[in-house]
């Protein structure tokens, strides 16, 4: 059985902790390595690595850092389709839609490219007689990600590309659940000249976890998954003194106005609600129907819900991989079964899919589900896989207030050719990321990815100049150089003259 180890000091290490987690291939179910999941003290000692690197690393000019994210771009291009089936074989999802997303991964590398300018500071000549003030960025120290699995290339590429830029060093632990990515890219930046102990890869559990947000000389903590666990990571980061950004889960809607170009609408659904099989926290897990386009929308949503096509990664057919694991298979398929139980109807059964020659696979078909209301838990919680709901409501009031009333504020859509109610939308509507005729609004790496509510805790979005801010501190120079004339103390507060 292989055995994942850990990332440090620019090399493959073993841990000093016995405990090991299984990863699975989910297209077939069978176990194919074991991965070692860090103690305490494994963690800690990776850290002093990375503060050790810190001391030279920090002192390189951020042309030199450029220049080695340039190569890493290079090489992120040349490994593409190793990268890609690494991506394929522990997560599920088809070639294509991992590919995508290490290309937006990738998109955040090209944006840190150019950090001799994003670090650039401002300055004001004269500010009082013969004063002048400056402000310059300068890098924290030891940071931290802490990844999910549903984007094991994507996320943590969200983060630590833009850090080391910054100039700090880094430890990245990553899902258990499909780890080897992680450890590529790792290797794949020492290819590039980054530094020993610049980049660490620390595979884990909670212990891990913990060990990471009790650890002080780690200075800031990046994270992505659930609201539970990124509101957990933000009480401890901040009472350990950290700075911390940590994006939790959604419920995003995709409001379907009668005006809109339906047939748009009903592709865009399709691929933000099935595409990885739901397993995207910027999935649209409810399509909101506006007036009387509800019996419609339905019967074509239907219709193509039920000729998904659903089977392994590597398949170039399918259009839909499995689930990542056993047991959030279940948690899925136990959401289903919650909505019959709520009452409410469900247009296509994805449940009990089972694929020849993958009869061990952790399928579920699309599930689509129609009269769902807001007092049903299949519409308040995150199911994170491959289920659609549909509300029907009769007036864009009625849906902008249902939204808006929703505890998750990650991302949103609306389908319409009205551009007032498009404008209204965007201005009024209590979300973070908004789309318009687009079904999956995620910024592009030079703006700023992050939600609002209950989804984000934290002051700082992710990559953009939001990761730029978070990955710095700043400071602020007031500067006078004496003429020779010495003048006497003063007791006031100073003002510039």
């Amino acid at each position: 059985m292989k055995l994942i180890e850990h990332f440090v000091n620019g090399k493959i290490i073993p841990g000093s902790s016995d405990k090991k987690g299984k990863v699975f291939n989910p297209a077939t179910g069978e176990q194919e390595s074991e991965v070692r999941l860090a103690s305490k003290s494994d963690l800690d000692s990776a850290v002093q690595v990375a503060k050790k690197a810190f001391e030279t690393w920090s002192l390189k000019p951020p042309l030199q850092r450029a220049r080695i994210i340039f190569k890493f771009k290079e090489l992120i291009e040349k490994n593409s389709d190793e990268l890609t089936k690494l991506i394929v074989s522990e997560h599920g999802k088809v070639f294509e839609d991992a590919r995508g997303s290490l290309t937006r991964g990738l998109e955040v590398v090209e944006f840190a490219c150019g950090i001799p300018h994003l670090l650039k500071g401002e300055f004001s000549e004269n500010v009082g007689t013969n004063v002048d003030s400056w402000s310059m960025r300068q890098p924290l120290g030891v940071v931290a990600g802490i990844t999910p699995f549903n984007f094991p290339a994507m996320v943590p590429m969200w983060m630590f590309p833009i850090a080391i830029a910054c100039g700090n060093t880094f430890i990245l632990k990553p899902s258990e659940k499909d780890p080897s990515c992680a450890i590529r890219l790792a290797e794949l930046l020492s290819e590039a000249g980054l530094p020993d102990g610049v980049f660490n890869v620390i595979n884990g559990d909670k212990e891990a976890v913990d060990a990471i947000l009790e650890n002080k000389d780690i200075k800031a903590v990046s994270f992505v998954g659930s609201t539970p666990i990124a509101k957990y990571i933000y009480e401890n980061s901040a009472k350990n003194e950290k700075r911390v950004q940590a994006l939790g889960g959604a419920k995003n809607h995709l409001v379907v106005m009668p005006d809109c170009d339906l047939d748009g609408a009903v592709n865009g659904l399709m691929g933000a609600a099935y595409g990885s099989a739901g397993e995207r926290c910027m999935a649209q897990s409810v399509a909101v129907a506006v007036g009387d386009i509800g019996d419609e929308l339905v019967s074509r949503l239907s219709k193509k819900a039920e000729a998904l096509k659903v089977g392994p990664g590597m398949d170039k057919t399918s259009e839909m991989g499995p689930l990542v694991t056993k047991e959030h298979l279940e948690k899925v398929t136990s959401y289903v079964d919650l909505g019959v139980e709520e009452g409410a109807k469900l247009v296509v059964d994805g449940r009990g899919l089972k694929l020849q020659g993958y009869e061990n696979g952790f399928y579920i078909g699309g599930c689509l589900f129609d009269h769902v209301n807001k007092d049903m838990r299949i519409y308040k919680e995150e199911i994170f896989g491959p289920v659609l709901s549909v509300v029907r409501v009769k007036t864009f009031e009625e849906a902008a207030k249902l939204i808006n009333d929703h505890e998750y504020g990650n991302g949103v859509s609306i389908y319409t050719r009205d551009g007032d109610a498009g404008r209204t939308f965007a201005s009024k509507i209590q979300v973070g990321m908004v789309g318009i005729n687009v079904p999956i609004p995620v910024p592009m790496a030079f703006h700023s990815f992050g939600g609002w509510k209950r989804s984000l805790f934290g002051d700082s979005g992710m990559h953009g100049m939001e990761g730029i801010k978070f990955y710095t501190k700043l400071k602020t120079i007031t500067s006078r150089w004496p003429s020779g004339v010495r003048s006497n103390a003063e007791f006031v507060m100073p003002t510039m003259k």
